[in-house]
C-alpha cells in the first residue's frame, strides 16, 4: 500500500494502477475496473487532487460515491455519476474516512496474539468502532495443508467465524486472554449508531457479501460489550492509554491498514516510541512501504498484501482483509 500522504498527481495515478492491479484484482472485480478507469481520467484525477492528500484513496471515492447511491455498473457509468454529484460525493469524503473495520484482520493478528503468556490489554491504534479488539471472542478456522485448525471462545462457537488460508506457518491452538482492552482515533464509530454502521457497510467492497455477514455479526458482539475507544491523536494519546492498563497484564499495541493514512514524520516518531517500549508488545500489519525498516526484511514485492511484524520483525505477509497468512 501506498502511503496516502505522498499523493501527487503522477503519484496518484500510479496509486489507482496499483490498487486495480494488486489490490482489487482477483478480488472485487467492479473496484478493479474502478480504479483502472480513475487512473487513466484526467478530469477524475483532477478532481481528486483538490482535495486532501488522505482523501484521495479509492477506497474512500468508491465508498461514498455508493453510499449515496452510485450503482456498481461499469466505470463510465460511476464516471458519468461522479461528474453529476460530485460536490455531495466530495463533501461525504471530507466528512468521513476510511477506518474500514475488517473483523477478519483478527486471523492474521492471532498467531502472533497466541504466543503471548498469561493476560493482556490489547490496545488498539486507529480502533475505528473497535470491532478488531474483540479476537478472545470470534471463531476462527485456519486452512492448512493438514485440515482445518478450528478454535472457539471458552463460552463456545461465536456468530463471527473468521477463515484464514494459513501457508508455512502452524495454526494457533488457543485464543489470547483479553483483560482490558481499548482503542484511539481521532474520530471513533459509534458501533451502536444505525447511521455509523451504514457507512461501515458502505466501505465493504461490493462482491464481498460474506464480509458483509461478518461486520452485521461483529457488530452485534460489540455492541453486546461497547469497547472502551478514546478519540484523539495517536501519538499524543497512546502514553496514557498504556498507562490505563492493569498492571499485571501484558499490553499489547496493534494496528492494521492504519499507518498509511499518518504522515512519514508521524510514522517514524510512532515507531520509535514503540521500539523504545520494552514492556509493550507492539503487532503492526500495514502494507510494505508503509514501515520501511519492516518493509525491507521482505524479499521481493508482496502483491498488494500487508507485512505482519512483531516489535518491528516481520514474521508474515497477511491478506489485506485476513483471508490469508504466510509465514516468513
Amino acid at each position: 500500500m501506498q502511503p496516502m500522504t505522498e499523493l501527487d498527481a503522477d503519484s496518484l495515478r500510479d496509486y489507482y494502477r496499483k490498487f486495480a492491479r494488486f489490490e482489487a484484482s482477483g478480488t472485487s472485480p467492479i473496484y478493479a475496473a474502478w480504479a483502472a478507469g480513475v487512473a487513466e481520467d484526467d478530469e477524475i484525477i483532477a478532481l481528486l487532487l483538490e482535495l486532501p492528500k488522505p482523501k484521495r484513496q479509492a477506497n474512500l471515492l468508491f465508498a461514498a460515491a455508493r453510499h449515496l447511491g452510485a450503482g456498481e455498473g461499469d466505470y463510465p457509468t460511476l464516471r458519468t455519476w461522479l461528474l453529476e454529484h460530485w460536490e455531495l460525493t466530495r463533501d461525504l469524503m471530507l466528512a468521513r474516512s476510511t477506518q474500514t473495520n475488517e473483523a477478519g484482520r483478527c486471523a492474521v493478528l492471532l498467531p502472533a496474539l497466541a504466543r503471548i503468556e498469561g493476560p493482556i490489554s490489547l490496545i488498539e491504534a486507529g480502533a475505528s468502532a473497535g470491532l478488531c479488539l474483540f479476537p478472545d471472542r470470534y471463531s476462527y478456522g485456519f486452512r492448512t495443508d493438514a485440515g482445518t485448525v478450528t478454535l472457539h471462545p471458552d463460552t463456545g462457537p461465536s456468530q463471527v467465524k473468521l477463515d484464514c488460508a494459513l501457508v508455512n506457518a502452524e495454526a494457533p491452538d488457543r485464543l489470547p486472554k483479553v483483560a482490558w482492552r481499548a482503542g484511539i482515533d481521532l474520530n471513533p464509530l459509534d458501533i451502536t449508531d444505525a447511521d455509523q454502521r451504514r457507512w461501515l457497510q458502505s466501505l465493504i467492497w461490493p462482491e464481498h457479501d460474506a464480509r458483509r455477514d461478518r461486520l452485521t455479526a461483529a457488530a452485534e458482539t460489540a455492541a453486546a460489550d461497547p469497547p472502551r475507544l478514546v478519540a484523539g491523536d495517536l501519538l499524543e494519546t497512546i502514553e496514557s492509554l498504556i498507562a490505563e492498563a492493569p498492571a499485571d497484564t501484558q499490553v499489547v499495541v496493534f494496528h492494521s491498514a492504519v499507518l498509511a493514512y499518518v504522515p512519514a514524520a508521524e510514522r517514524e516518531q510512532f515507531a520509535e516510541l514503540m521500539a523504545s517500549r520494552s514492556d509493550v508488545v507492539w503487532i503492526s500489519n500495514e502494507g510494505a512501504g508503509v514501515l520501511p525498516e519492516i518493509g525491507s526484511q521482505v524479499p521481493g514485492e508482496p502483491d498488494g498484501r500487508f507485512v505482519l511484524a512483531v516489535d518491528g520483525e516481520a514474521i508474515a505477509l497477511t491478506g489485506p482483509h485476513g483471508q490469508s497468512y504466510e509465514g516468513l
